[in-house]
């Protein structure tokens, strides 16, 4: 008998495969009402399910445990079920069991997201079948189809947690900066989840520019520098121009891309050199960069009104990303308002304020954190808002012309359901 824990987006795929496998499951979840209950009743009405406080009865007559990735290892039901030595791995190993086309995973702390859409993009592009997800969009297990020609997974920290036998054709760890602190003991852990990708590739593509991912003697490497070997990715600068390089050709001009952001020239490094791994024509994916606009809710330009500029950046949920985001914008704007807040992660935020005070004449703040973050800056201008329409109003109000950027830097749970509804309603808020 498997055990699915967690009754959500990924819970409710593994049960659908288990299901569909003829493999006998139960659920259970901590929660008495999970979001998808409803649905779940419906389609699994036969199906033993345990809701409310975690009870080691539900661990009776379980092999093995299909973990949903919100669940931390320290919670009571993971604790009981090592010491009786029962498995616990993760959607991802259940998928990794059964996919039969190679797969390519993608991590990081920030833009694994951008880096998985675009090489999915590529991939097509490129008049092969691709299924992209993981921790982006469709769940891995949905993913699986016998004629999908390449896998593209985005992997959380949390996903690579509870995986121990994946078979990944290359991948990469595209930075790591302080996050989730809250689910690890230390930072070095969190560390070690992200870079524990690696064990599983058969060939690795490294970030030359992260100094916490160790160099591997037979990895590609990518980043702002020029390469120093020829299968490694880069850019130069000449005459005033920025051109992204494959050793030492020249592959296209940085600004010949949709993006902005230096980080988004890491992005499409890392890109390029997952597609050149996998025999993807360069000129094919150079095409598509020079296209490519980008994820909703990534520094996401919204629209201009009356002289000012909106960009929705909702998916920066720590300070790195926030700051990321100011310095993809201070360089082309004047007058930058920032709305900013939420609930703040246990990390440093002091180079965050210094660059706002430094650079943004004025920020908004809303949610949990909005008090501490105003301790915190002490030039620019700050007012509160209770929403997001207020603080859209506020932010308006504040320039003549300029940007307005919404960047919280911090988690979206006080107020919304998660990132995406928080950078929906800052969109509805301008557009009404």
């Amino acid at each position: 008998m498997k055990l699915v824990l967690g009754l959500g987006v990924t819970g409710f795929s593994i049960a659908r495969f288990l299901q569909q496998q003829e493999i006998a499951f139960k659920v259970a979840d901590s929660r008495q009402a999970p979001p998808l209950l409803a649905e779940f009743l419906l389609e699994f009405p036969v199906v033993e399910l345990s809701l409310g406080d975690w009870d080691d009865s539900v661990l009776e007559g379980v092999d093995e445990i299909f973990i949903s990735p919100g669940i931390a290892k320290r919670e009571a039901i993971v604790v009981w079920a090592l010491d009786r030595g029962i498995e616990v791995v993760s959607d991802i190993e259940l998928f990794s069991r059964y996919a039969q086309a190679p797969v390519i995973g993608i991590t990081g702390s920030n833009g694994k997201s951008t880096v998985t859409q675009l090489l999915g993009e590529m991939i097509q592009a490129s008049g092969q079948k691709v299924a992209v997800g993981g921790n982006i969009g469709t769940p891995a297990l949905e993913c699986l189809d016998e004629t999908v020609e390449f896998y593209v997974l985005e992997l959380s920290s949390y996903q690579l947690d509870y995986s121990k036998n994946l078979n990944l054709l290359t991948g990469v760890v595209l930075n790591i900066t302080p996050d989730h602190l809250d689910r690890y003991d230390s930072f070095e852990q969190y560390i070690n989840s992200k870079l524990s990708l690696y064990q599983y590739c058969q060939q690795s593509v490294v970030n030359i520019d992260e100094p916490l991912v160790p160099k591997q003697d037979s990895a590609v490497y990518f980043g702002i520098s020029i390469p120093k070997q020829e299968q490694d990715f880069g850019t130069v600068t000449c005459h005033g121009s920025c051109y992204f390089l494959k050793g030492d050709d020249v592959l296209m001009g940085v600004d010949e891309m949709q993006l902005i952001g230096e980080h988004n020239v890491a992005n499409i490094l890392a890109a390029l050199a997952l597609g050149d791994q996998i025999g993807l024509d360069m000129t094919l994916m150079t095409d598509c960069v020079k296209v490519f606009k980008g994820l909703e809710h990534r520094l996401e330009w919204v629209t201009d009104q009356q002289g000012i500029a909106f960009y929705n950046d909702s998916k920066a949920t720590n300070a790195l990303a926030s700051m990321t985001a100011l310095r993809a914008l201070i360089d082309k704007h004047e007058n930058i308002v920032l709305i900013a807040g939420g609930m703040a992660k246990d990390e440093d935020y002091s180079e965050f304020f210094k660059l706002v005070d430094q650079n943004v004449f004025g920020v908004v703040l809303i949610g949990r954190s909005a008090m501490y973050f105003e301790r915190g800056i002490h030039t620019a201008k700050t007012l509160h808002a209770q929403n997001m329409h207020e603080a859209v109003a506020l932010a308006r109000g504040m320039i003549n012309k300029g940007v307005v950027l919404l960047s919280p830097a911090c988690a979206s749970f006080d107020m919304f359901d998660n990132f995406e509804q928080r950078g929906r309603e800052f969109k509805r808020a301008i557009a009404e």
